[in-house]
């Protein structure tokens, strides 16, 4: 079973403009949120730890998540209001954003929420803000500094600037989970901002320092992966575009799907994986993140929509 960690909120769109106002279009999300339940119409048993609000909109996530066949019982509930994200375009189509999650239920996630691990968790996944921010981020160390020698760590630093202004944090916290994490993917967009260097370099840092498998994403150029002794390299499949919006949060699901369904959520399989297998992976998960960049939003594939095992 995969246990995904972070945050749950709403992503809500101002679409149009009324005689009185804005007319708002709400929708379930957050980075962990998306992996999920990418994971579960993958096909894969998973549960999500994250504090949520007993408010209606809490109740909504609930409501989602269940109808996604995700796992409720490691979830947490909370008076605290659900964090929202408010999107906006002005005349020109210009997108512009305001963020509201201080004293939001995801970043409330209490140290003793994650002791109790379900034993039948084999990888632990966790990244963007609420590794940064709040009484989470705290609760997460803990959680990976308890579980990493009986359960696969798989870590997204997802970015995310308007939660978290200061780099500094981000950084701190990917050189901490450097000498912890299994896997671990990063876009090449967040590689800019919080490292600087060329991909090959930090995959040679990150492996060196603990890690067995690197995985850099590049958006529209594929993806490229590391092991201790091999590389792989795909491009991406060629796709309408419609917008971007859960691409990296499918390939992780995808890509976490593919080494499950070949028993290689352990770190001695990732290391041992072959530049076939390696390229095998990868074309996988960037064919799943290409489904999802043809739809609206992010609305994930589910396993009968990718190529069989």
């Amino acid at each position: 079973m995969f246990l995904v960690c972070g945050e749950a909120l709403f992503d809500v769109f101002a679409v149009a403009r009324t005689p009185t106002g804005l007319s708002l279009d709400a929708r379930v999300g957050g980075s962990p949120f998306n992996l999920a339940v990418g994971l579960a119409r993958l096909a894969q048993p998973v549960s999500l730890l994250t504090t949520v609000s007993n408010g209606f909109l809490g109740e909504r996530l609930m409501q989602a998540l269940r109808e996604e066949g995700v796992g409720t019982d490691t979830l947490r509930r909370s008076d605290a209001p659900t964090t929202l994200s408010l999107i906006g375009t002005d005349a020109a189509g210009v997108p512009s954003y305001a963020f509201y999650g201080d004293g939001g239920a995801d970043r409330l996630l209490a140290p003793e929420a994650v002791v109790a691990v379900p034993e039948a968790t084999r990888a632990i996944c966790l990244g963007s803000y609420t590794t940064v921010v709040g009484e989470t981020a705290s609760s997460l160390r803990a959680l990976v500094e308890r579980h990493r020698h009986r359960a696969l760590i798989a870590y997204d630093p997802n970015v995310r600037l308007n939660v978290q202004p200061d780099v500094e944090a981000w950084r701190g916290q990917l050189r901490w989970m450097l000498s912890r994490a299994d896997l671990l993917k990063v876009s090449e967009e967040d590689l800019a901002l919080i490292d600087g260097r060329a991909p090959e370099a930090f995959a040679r840092e990150a492996l060196a320092s603990g890690v067995s498998l690197v995985v850099v994403t590049r958006g529209a150029l594929g993806a490229i992966a590391w092991t201790g002794r091999e590389r792989g390299e795909v491009a991406a499949p060629t796709v309408d575009v419609i917008d971007t919006v859960g691409a990296g949060d499918t390939f992780q699901a995808a890509l976490l799907t593919w080494l499950a369904e070949r028993d290689a959520l352990r770190r001695e399989a990732l290391e041992e994986l072959s530049p076939t297998a390696l390229d095998a992976a990868l074309r996988f998960a960037t064919q799943a993140a290409a489904i999802t960049c043809g739809r609206r939003g992010a609305d994930l594939p589910r396993r009968a929509e990718l190529p069989a095992v």
